[in-house]
């Protein structure tokens, strides 16, 4: 009672700062953030990797699930520019892995489709949904194997990513390390990797076309080899 007698002798020339001496005597916390800043200090020291910068903040009360306007936490804008250190400090603290931004995109599939396998480990290691799908509808896989990143790709079919998951282009994993793969080293090893976790090597795309028959038409004669080696005949 007499700090708000206190507060109303001295702010009563400003509303403002009466409101405010309130706050403070009824909810410290939020007199000590009046405005959020500590969120927002915690997006841009994620952002630019700062994790001592996020201890901070996370210290000073900033919430580890308050989004930016496309939606992104903390973690996925650390994931978005491969700040590992950050990102641990946040998934430690509890930072859901899954949380996903306006674009269906989450730490983890994010990680997983760009190759930024350390966040993609931690990911792993606390909570990563491995059924979740991105916003062609397909898993973290998928991409990888489209984009080459063989590491990716072993790590999370090791984890147990459903290796025949077709996604809303009709696509497996498998599918577009061929279609949209340049047939050299990387996407070949991925390709094995895929069939050796068991993918279909018969699966065929929305129009029927197979993976042996997309190999042949682009002319990936190692990876049409492999195809026929694990049962492909069409």
């Amino acid at each position: 009672m007499y700090l708000q007698h206190r507060c109303l002798r001295w702010a009563a020339p400003s509303r403002r700062a009466l409101l405010l001496c309130l706050l403070a005597v009824a909810f410290p916390a939020c007199a000590a953030d009046p405005s959020g800043q500590a969120d927002t200090r915690l997006r841009e020291a994620a952002s630019r990797g700062d994790a001592g910068a996020v201890r901070q903040a996370l210290a000073d009360g900033a919430a580890l699930e308050a989004r930016d306007a496309q939606g992104r936490t903390a973690l996925l804008l650390a994931t978005h520019g491969n700040r590992v250190d950050a990102a641990r400090v946040l998934i430690e603290a509890g930072a859901d892995v899954n949380a996903k931004d306006r674009l269906q995109d989450s730490a983890y599939l994010y990680a997983g489709a760009r190759g930024l396998d350390g966040i993609l480990a931690l990911t792993l290691s606390h909570g990563a949904d491995l059924r979740s799908t991105n916003r062609y509808g397909g898993t973290a896989l998928i991409p990888a194997a489209e984009r080459g990143h063989v590491t990716t790709v072993r790590m999370l079919l090791r984890a147990g990513v459903a290796v025949d998951h077709v996604n809303r282009l009709q696509w497996t994993a498998l599918l577009e390390a061929i279609l949209l793969g340049d047939g050299g080293p990387r996407h070949t090893q991925i390709v094995q990797l895929l069939l050796e976790a068991g993918a279909d090597p018969e699966l065929a795309d929305g129009e029927g076309v197979t993976p042996l028959a997309h190999a042949r038409q682009r002319g990936f004669a190692a990876i049409e080899t492999l195809l026929r080696q694990h049962g492909a005949t069409r």
